[in-house]
């Protein structure tokens, strides 16, 4: 690595954490495999997290590696946003040598490479699919990174019932396992806690006429005070246009999936939709200085915290590496695995006593004029959590 790349690197590590670089001059390499979307429906949410982890790669490897030791070697090849192309390049990955594997956003596909990975025991970690089904479909070398979808559905759905909202319209899609069970999860915890279901609504990802549904509602007698959904683009800017267009005000409340770029800038159109995060920028914090230097790493303000939750994913496994000792992937899986108030970016992440999906805070959002407002950062109380 060139030295001012290496002290350029170091910069923005001392400016988010205030630590000063120790350089290793004949570090061990490992490679990590990344199975990401370029292209295709997971792109937007894939490759701000892996210019996440991108950063944080490149600042420990001006550091010496991964545990002072082991200089990171990124390979990185594209899913295409496919299932199955996912389990390919995961499979061409590991014959590449990968002791460590990074997946899509997305459960579906994490799965399809875990599917590769568990077999060869190589430490799992998917960029930010959030299912949390998806650890125990995979086996104990899979882990989430980003706060999963029934911890997201709860913080919602106490969100909603302190606003005083009664009765939630469904829209699912079973076409992948976020659009099909988070708006379910939202609804245990919302019927627990007092609200009602009044109807379920379902659409095919892709191909956005909302019409039939939107109709639905308009038509129903009992009409609900809040539309739960986990569209996402290109479904979610197709629905809240046709919803608002044909002159339906119900608040809309979704998940992290739509706190993009795309979904901004619908202005607005989208104002009192609520969504989550993996965290929020308070003045001061840790995550608005990682902001700030992200910007100067990639010439461009976050997106999202999907990038956050990238670098965060090379803290984790820098820990981890430490405490292994070594490269040896089922020290390092275990060592992950045992983390316990780790402290990232965000907060505190921890994974002792889970089922390898973290236990982590939500930031709540809402859209006003426009932009994303904070409405509170919380970790919901674990009994109320509904079950994968």
């Amino acid at each position: 690595m060139p030295r001012l790349y290496r002290l350029h690197c170091a910069a923005l590590c001392a400016a988010v954490f205030g630590v000063a670089p120790i350089f290793a001059a004949n570090a061990e390499e490992i490679i990590i495999g990344a199975a990401t979307a370029q292209t295709g429906g997971l792109a937007p949410y894939d490759q701000p997290a892996l210019a996440g982890l991108r950063m944080s790669l490149d600042e420990l490897n001006a550091r010496g590696g991964l545990g002072g030791k082991y200089t990171v070697k990124l390979l990185i090849k594209d899913t295409r946003s496919d299932t199955a192309q996912t389990a390919t390049v995961a499979q061409e990955l590991i014959d590449a040598g990968a002791r460590i594997m990074i997946t899509p956003c997305d459960a579906d596909a994490s799965i399809s490479a875990g599917q590769m990975t568990q077999p060869v025991g190589i430490p799992t970690l998917t960029l930010c699919g959030s299912a949390p089904v998806l650890t125990d479909a995979v086996g104990d070398v899979m882990f989430g990174t980003y706060p999963a979808d029934n911890v997201q559905a709860t913080a919602v759905a106490d969100f909603a019932v302190s606003e005083g909202k009664k009765k939630v319209f469904l829209l699912t899609s079973p076409d992948s396992t976020y659009t099909a069970n988070l708006p379910e999860y939202f609804g245990k915890v919302f019927e627990k806690k007092g609200g009602a279901v009044v109807g379920r609504g379902t659409f095919s990802m892709g191909q956005p006429d909302f019409s039939a549904e939107i109709t639905n509602i308009k038509a129903m007698a009992d009409q609900p005070d809040l539309i739960m959904t986990a569209a996402y683009e290109p479904d979610f800017p197709a629905f809240i246009q046709q919803l608002r267009g044909a002159g339906v005000t119900i608040p809309v409340y979704g998940a992290d999936a739509i706190g993009t770029p795309t979904i901004k800038a619908l202005g607005k159109l989208v104002d009192g939709v609520v969504y989550t995060a993996a965290g929020y920028a308070e003045p001061g914090s840790k995550l608005e200085a990682f902001n700030a230097a992200f910007g100067k790493y990639a010439g461009h303000a976050p997106e999202s915290t999907y990038e956050v939750n990238g670098y965060e994913i090379g803290l984790i496994l820098d820990q981890a590496v430490k405490t292994a000792g070594s490269d040896d992937a089922k020290a390092i899986r275990d060592a992950i695995a045992g983390l316990k108030d780790f402290e990232g970016v965000t907060g505190k992440i921890t994974y002792a006593g889970t089922n390898r999906m973290p236990l982590r805070a939500v930031a709540l959002m809402r859209y006003e004029s426009g932009e994303g407002k904070h409405v509170e950062t919380l970790i919901p109380d674990a009994a109320d959590v509904p079950a994968p």
